[in-house]
């Protein structure tokens, strides 16, 4: 321990912060607008400091979201979080690979301010209701509504089971070996019938403005992809899982990968070049 408290839970802070944002470069101004703010505070009024702490930081979160909400409505084409670049560690607590993957944060963002500040404060952190209500402003009753609503919410959207690292690893290696030799039928064998592709170029760089579905024109666009002069591609691991790098003539995509029943049912493919930033920097999350 560094004798700051602040120092100490910098990791957890970034991480609530990132969980309600999506992103990376708001997260860490959210961060850094709760240092000053903690700067001023007297801490002998403090008596648990990491709850104080995660309130402060859920505030300037709050705030956050809601100057952002015009910009995400005005964002060309499809909106991703931003991938961040983790250990392989993190997968070892499943609960937060889970809650901070690229598939949990694009389900996130269907909810309100509000309710995903809930959502995240009680499902991922485990905060006690009375310190989320001081957190957003409402009641702790009004905040167990919320807590109620939030879960059914990200329940029906979120991948239908839990897949283990070993077979998330060995799936995206099938993926990474079929896209790089542009084996069509290997592809089609990996992608499950009904799969998605969203990409991400924010108006910035060339992407599929909506959804591709299904595997038929998924392989077709991957197999185009994996032709190109100059297309390398490398493992990596993205909030928590594993993913996979593409660069192209200069350009970088971040894919992130949903398994389900041993297929890829969802890929996630960021190419907006301000989201990937960070990319060759190792983010600390923790709870």
């Amino acid at each position: 321990m560094s004798g700051d408290p602040f120092v100490d839970h910098r990791g957890l802070l970034f991480t609530v912060a990132y969980e309600m944002l999506g992103s990376a470069a708001d997260a860490e101004d959210v961060v850094q607008e709760t240092w000053l703010r903690w700067a001023g505070v007297d801490r002998a009024d403090v008596r648990d400091e990491r709850a104080y702490l995660v309130r402060m930081v859920t505030r300037q979160a709050l705030n956050r979201l809601r100057t952002v909400a015009r910009r995400r409505e005005e964002y060309v084409g499809q909106w991703l979080p931003e991938p961040l670049l983790t250990t392989p560690d993190v997968a070892d607590d499943v609960e937060l690979a889970e809650n901070v993957s690229i598939a949990m944060l694009t389900v996130l963002e269907t909810l309100g301010p509000a309710e995903r500040a809930v959502f995240v404060l009680r499902e991922v952190f485990e905060t006690p209701f009375d310190e989320i209500a001081e957190a957003v402003g409402k009641s702790p009753a009004a905040v167990r509504q919320i807590a109620h609503r939030a879960r059914d919410h990200v329940a029906a959207r979120r991948p239908r089971m839990r897949v283990d690292r070993a077979e998330q690893q060995a799936v995206v290696e099938r993926f990474m070996a079929a896209v790089a030799t542009g084996d069509v039928r290997a592809l089609m064998a990996v992608l499950a019938p009904d799969v998605v592709v969203t990409t991400d170029g924010g108006g910035l760089v060339a992407a599929a403005r909506k959804p591709i579905v299904g595997a038929g024109k998924a392989v077709a666009f991957l197999a185009y992809v994996s032709q190109v002069p100059g297309f390398t591609l490398s493992a990596v691991w993205l909030n928590g899982t594993p993913g996979v790098r593409f660069d192209v003539n200069g350009e970088t995509t971040a894919a992130s990968v949903v398994v389900e029943d041993g297929r890829i049912t969802r890929v996630y493919a960021i190419r907006n070049p301000r989201k990937l930033e960070r990319l060759d920097r190792v983010a600390e999350l923790r709870r």
